[in-house]
């Protein structure tokens, strides 16, 4: 009986020396670098526990959701927003869904964006409390719906005031303690929108454009003093944003949106960014393939993705 080498022909030869060639030194580079990326993950999961975690917009949708998943991995929680009774609810939640968990109680944070000038005396009662802020975590904001002709210059300030001047003062606040002690994180939530803009969302796709480039330029610059930076750019996510959003007036939009009851839920992207933490990923989509491909298309294609755009624009009404 003749063996299969022997009966494999050149051309299925020449074929395997092809793949091979052009495979190996791709696939084990990859594997290794998977590898290391698991050692990190499981290294970084042991090293949250006990980390002192503030993260903004806590009383709902993914900042809930964030803040089950830090109090699931062992860590200090504080939860920041606007609405004190909400984040009550959070905070007796976290005790009484997870009983067991060997952690500090949650802290509670009144906290508005919009208040610049209130910023820095927040960050320090929560220095006052645990004296540390290890990770910060960027999540407040809102959104809006209108187009750009049609929304009214005050909603503009306020989308960005919120989005971004409100993330930026915080970040500035959180800064001098974590250089101080050489180590910490700031995680910001941003959007795919911040990406690539689509039509009808201009005011809120620039706060979350310019709060990556702002992420960009600060990751160089604290690299220096083992401080992390992470921006996160989520698709839809099934939460209320779509009801509390902004109308070009002003006016609460008050509809849960097709695309964002469809979206991802809050659980499954809260797991997915304290993953990104423990891998020490800088910049993550967490999106479906279109978002992705959109993406792509805005870079490479960008006559195509300007065609897109217009014919999107035709058809959503806002």
């Amino acid at each position: 009986m003749k063996s299969n080498i022997a009966e494999r022909s050149p051309t299925s030869g020449v074929l395997w020396w092809i793949l091979t060639t052009l495979c190996m030194p791709i696939a084990i580079p990859c594997l290794l670098l998977r590898i290391l990326a698991m050692i990190r993950e499981k290294r970084n999961a042991r090293s949250l526990n006990g980390k002192v975690v503030l993260i903004t917009g806590a009383s709902s949708g993914l900042g809930e959701a964030l803040a089950h998943s830090f109090y699931l991995a062992g860590c200090k929680v504080v939860l920041a927003a606007r609405r004190k009774e909400e984040l009550e609810r959070v905070r007796k939640d976290l005790l009484s869904l997870h009983p067991t968990v060997p952690t500090h109680p949650p802290v509670i944070l009144p906290l508005d964006l919009s208040d610049l000038n209130s910023i820095a005396g927040k960050v320090q009662d929560v220095l006052e409390v645990h004296g540390a802020i290890d990770i910060l975590v960027n999540n407040g904001g809102i959104s809006v719906r209108g187009d750009a002709l049609s929304t009214a210059i005050d909603v503009d300030i306020r989308i960005m005031l919120v989005n971004y001047f409100g993330t930026v003062a915080l970040t500035k606040a959180c800064l001098p303690s974590m250089m101080a002690r050489k180590e910490g994180r700031i995680v910001s939530i941003s959007s795919v929108q911040g990406k690539f803009a689509i039509p009808h969302r201009s005011a809120y796709s620039a706060s979350k454009h310019a709060l990556q480039a702002f992420s960009d330029s600060l990751r160089a610059e604290v690299a220096k003093d083992n401080i992390k930076v992470l921006l996160v750019s989520p698709g839809y996510i099934n939460t209320s944003m779509s009801l509390n959003a902004l109308t070009g007036s002003g006016a609460q939009y008050g509809k849960m949106d097709a695309a964002t009851q469809n979206g991802a839920t809050a659980e499954t992207i809260a797991t997915s960014i304290l993953k990104a933490i423990k891998r020490d990923d800088r910049d993550i989509i967490l999106a479906p393939i279109a978002p992705k491909a959109a993406y792509w298309l805005r870079h490479l294609m960008p006559s195509v993705y300007f065609w897109v755009m217009k014919k999107r624009a035709d058809k959503v009404t806002t």
